[in-house]
């Protein structure tokens, strides 16, 4: 009995300080610091802190939002994932295998940021930008490692939660790193040398790489053997859903990567860019159905097939090779997950996959250029940019994702996840009225008393209405998170859960990060205000998709209580 209440009774999961105790007290929990700190700080730098440098040297708002692209990487990795899984380095490999893939990152990262200082992003963006793409691909794929190495050491003594909260705890530190003191650095020094600073960080963590443990790789045969099983489609069928699927998204890729390099190559005499905005609205819908709407397709087909019995196995398929393992890896994480989500959910599926790729729209279109906004539009510091968004903002998002915790608990998942929605949209008709002098932020503030709150502690009127919007867009989007995560985390499937949840994760960003090209052309045209108010008006997309949802998930909830309705 007494061994059955301990195994039920678990201690309470440590959390700030003790949580730091905890990290530092065995190798493996430091490494896992460590490697969250690794992940944190070029995600910080690149998608965030790029942009005050770039805004400083008066880089345009379309090539900064063209340039955020980028950010796609960690859209996309999931893509390459089975490479980094399955494939040994040459020279490496002796290391680990997943350390292998972490010391490689580090170095293609350290010879990014060096890349990165060595060049004028005024008189060279081409170039700047390429050194940016190779830091972010190689911190999409570090990701990649990362997450697999955190799966692979977890035992009883350091679990994977303990561990995902320690990677947490390293994440946060790094962006207040790679955000707040970057760019209390660069008020102080020149950026090139920040970046190089940076560096040398990331350097440093790949000495707490080489002393990382590391898991044997497990024989290739062994991989995924229920494709191999009577009933399931022939690797030929498989080869063919993949071809498409792989097809359809080499072309999306191929068509973002070769406007960005004519958007951000050198001009003759003459010449000028084509424009991010017509480049969006004839390719951005092609885009999303090429990496949406066809493996939505090809995975609703291939249900068909295997219903039907057709090109599938009658017998085990005792066959192996690296090619075919390859395979399964890259049809486990482009097809299977969707497959199982169209054969699970039907029809709704649209509904699902609409709400997720909508959802985060109306902040993720502007977030990369909250920097040049604060920065060079409402004429802030560097140190008070970095108070009041890395610092402070930090605290805010905290708020805001334990305030989403409890509505969770208390009023249920379809009511948070659509004030998740709505207050977002909120949030950026706050922003509307900070770029236009901030009357409306003042008069309410005023009224409920924050002026007062905050000018206790010695901010002046006009610091008050930049912490006052932070603070409403980052408990927002806290809220909105948390939420967001539940929701995903609920609508997985435990057969596919680490695959299907990196798939759906990453199309969370897809539509968001395509909209940032036509937000920096829509910023220098059109002005802060109006195109903030633009992104809330997105955002009803996203309302109208949880409302649907909602429908959904109460009427599959009422077939549940009642199966004669579902039969007849």
């Amino acid at each position: 009995m007494a061994s059955s209440a301990a195994e039920v009774e678990k201690p309470p999961r440590p959390k700030g300080f003790k949580l730091l105790m905890v990290a530092l007290a065995t190798r493996k929990s430091a490494t896992m610091l460590g490697f969250g700190f690794a992940s944190g700080l070029p995600y910080a730098l690149l998608l965030g802190t790029l942009n005050a440098w770039l805004g400083e040297v008066k880089i345009d708002l379309a090539t900064i939002g063209v340039l955020s692209w980028i950010g796609l990487s960690y859209s996309f990795k999931f893509l390459w994932s089975p490479l980094v899984d399955r494939m040994a380095l040459p020279g490496l490999e002796a290391l680990g295998r997943r350390k292998s893939w972490i010391l490689l990152c580090q170095i293609v990262l350290v010879l990014g940021f060096v890349g990165l200082a060595l060049t004028d992003p005024a008189k060279a963006i081409g170039t700047f930008a390429l050194f940016a793409f190779l830091a972010a691909l190689a911190s999409a794929t570090q990701d990649v490692a990362v997450d697999a190495w955190r799966i692979d050491v977890a035992d009883e003594d350091t679990p994977v939660e303990l561990l995902s909260s320690i990677y947490q705890f390293g994440y946060r530190i790094a962006s207040i790193v790679g955000g707040a003191l970057a760019l209390v650095l660069a008020g102080r020094m020149s950026w090139p040398l920040v970046y190089l600073l940076m560096a040398g960080l990331i350097a440093l963590i790949g000495v707490v790489t080489l002393r990382a443990p590391d898991t044997p790789r497990p024989e290739q045969g062994t991989l995924h053997a229920a494709l191999a099983q009577p009933g399931e489609l022939t690797p030929r069928a498989r080869g063919i859903a993949l071809l498409i699927v792989g097809t359809s998204w080499a072309w999306a890729i191929g068509t973002i990567v070769r406007f960005m390099m004519v958007m951000l190559s050198p001009l003759g005499p003459g010449e000028k860019h084509p424009s991010v905005g017509d480049f969006t609205r004839e390719f951005g819908p092609l885009i999303v159905a090429a990496t949406v709407a066809v493996p939505l397709m090809v995975a609703a087909v291939t249900n068909a097939m295997r219903r039907q019995g057709r090109a599938v196995l009658t017998a085990p398929d005792t066959r192996t090779s690296p090619a075919r393992t390859m395979a399964n890896h890259l049809y486990v994480a482009l097809i299977a997950p969707l497959a199982e989500l169209v054969a699970r959910l039907g029809w709704g599926v649209l509904v699902v996959i609409g709400m997720i790729l909508t959802y985060t729209l109306c902040y993720n279109v502007w977030s990369s250029f909250a920097f040049p906004f604060y920065l060079d539009f409402l004429h802030y510091s560097k140190d008070e940019v970095a108070f009041a968004s890395k610092l402070f903002g930090i605290f805010m998002t905290i708020a805001g994702i334990s305030l989403g915790g409890y509505l969770f608990l208390r009023l249920g998942r379809m009511p948070t996840i659509l004030i998740g929605a709505i207050l977002p949209m909120l949030g950026n008709f706050v922003y509307a009225d900070l770029a236009e002098g901030a009357v409306h932020i003042d008069a309410v503030g005023r009224t409920v008393g924050l002026h007062a709150l905050f000018g206790l502690f010695g901010f002046d009127p006009r610091m008050i209405r930049l912490l006052l919007a932070i603070s409403f867009e980052n408990i927002s989007t806290g809220i909105a998170g948390a939420a967001f995560v539940a929701y995903l985390s609920g609508i997985v499937s435990k057969r596919y859960t680490a695959v299907q949840y990196a798939l759906m994760s990453s199309l969370t960003f897809l539509i968001g990060s395509l909209g940032r090209g036509i937000a920096g052309e829509a910023f220098d045209l059109y002005g802060y205000a109006t195109v903030f108010r633009w992104t809330a008006a997105a955002g009803l997309v996203a309302v109208l998709f949880v409302c649907l949802e909602w429908v959904r998930v109460a009427r599959e909830a009422g077939a549940a209580r009642d199966p004669s309705t579902s039969s007849g």
